[in-house]
């Protein structure tokens, strides 16, 4: 008989136990209900909604409260809250805990978009120290009665030359957060290079609190070797489960000290795909949850022969009749390829000049006119 040994304890956030310390990082337009199900029936984990932003959850718009909204059997059930107002965070956060709609909050201070960072949000928002401490002591404030620990997903900074990671996560943890995530990799560097794993060592000697480590996991090995080589307490997977779900399998195993991988053959990978129409039509409707499928077809066969026009048909398919048809087409036969379907998958690109608020580095506090902007930031970003 084979026997197992556990590599890292089990993830506790609050009254939360995840005894697989893996998170699915939330992904606008990808970690909707139907993918988080679909990564649930692969592997255990903590399964993070897609971004919603504040202002739309507090005035309750129908796609703010569509995202936020699980499958009865998901649990724990956790949503992530962008904001860059105290005030409006704080409402939201209470929204989602005092109504029971969530398990878990975490705050994004990690999105690098020009349209979030502009405003002075997402990645950009620790540079200010007073916002950023306003921002998570509300949120952690509005969760607490009811028992709903709070986490900050965040970058290492804007750039090399203004870093944030380490005054950011001890305020957080001052604040009271049950976690700290760190991508690491800067808001300049976007999803571009390679991420520097030593800075998740430094948070980890940093911080009490557990900290999770992000950035170039593309397979169990991978976060394995982010483990030993930084002391991080679980870790937070975002493009390298994107057309592989069963990635969760992989991962559950490997943090259970079982060799078991998941290496399907393109039979498989069909099935998985039109097990993923299924729940996104059942999520989505038919047209919506079709169109959307449609991101997701050059992940799943990455690696595997099939021919461009193929693959061109699969990327615009609409109905579930089509899908069928495609998939029937294909070579099923074929084994998993092993390396060319490994690694790097989704966005990639090169560095980005981080698009800031005018005058916004020249200083570490927020000043009246800044404040009048931010009124206003939520307003231009989607989500919710």
């Amino acid at each position: 008989m084979t026997t197992t040994t556990d590599l890292l304890p089990p993830l506790r956030l609050g009254p939360l136990t995840i005894d697989t310390p893996v998170v699915l990082a939330p992904m606008a337009g990808v970690t909707n209900r139907a993918f988080r199900k679909l990564c649930r029936e692969h592997g255990a984990g903590l399964y993070v909604a897609e971004m919603v932003t504040s202002r739309a959850l507090v005035e309750r718009t129908p796609e703010s409260l569509r995202i936020i909204a699980h499958d009865p059997d998901e649990t724990p059930r956790s949503v992530q809250v962008y904001g860059v107002d105290p005030a409006t965070v704080g409402a939201a956060v209470r929204i989602i805990a005092a109504e029971d709609r969530a398990d878990h909050v975490d705050l994004n201070f990690g999105c690098p978009v020009p349209k979030v960072t502009r405003r002075g949000g997402g990645a950009a928002l620790p540079w200010k120290r007073d916002l950023f401490t306003s921002i998570v002591s509300a949120a952690v404030a509005a969760a607490a009665p009811h028992g709903v620990p709070v986490t900050v997903k965040m970058r290492m900074g804007i750039d090399d030359e203004h870093l944030t990671y380490l005054e950011a996560g001890r305020i957080a943890q001052d604040a009271g957060v049950a976690a700290v995530a760190l991508h690491a990799r800067t808001a300049a560097q976007h999803y571009s290079g390679t991420a520097d794993w030593t800075a998740i060592a430094r948070l980890k000697e940093h911080l009490d609190v557990p900290v999770l480590g992000n950035g170039d996991l593309w397979s169990a090995e991978d976060a394995l070797a982010m483990v030993a080589q930084t002391g991080c307490d679980g870790v937070v997977v975002g493009r390298g489960c994107q057309g592989r779900p069963w990635l969760f399998a992989d991962l559950a195993a490997a943090f259970h000290g079982s060799p078991q991988r998941v290496r399907p053959g393109l039979r498989e990978v069909a099935a998985t795909i039109r097990r993923h129409a299924e729940l996104m039509i059942a999520d989505l409707g038919p047209e919506r949850g079709m169109r959307e499928l449609r991101k997701h077809m050059a992940w799943y066969l990455k690696g595997y022969v099939v021919g461009g026009e193929h693959r061109r048909a699969l990327a615009m398919v609409s109905t579930l009749d089509e899908l069928d048809a495609l998939l029937a087409g294909l070579d099923l036969d074929q084994p998993y390829p092993g390396e060319p379907a490994e690694g790097h998958r989704g966005r990639g690109g090169g560095p980005k000049r981080p698009v800031l608020p005018e005058g916004w580095l020249a200083s570490r506090t927020l000043d009246a006119d800044f404040r009048r902007a931010l009124d206003e930031a939520e307003l231009s970003v989607s989500g919710g």
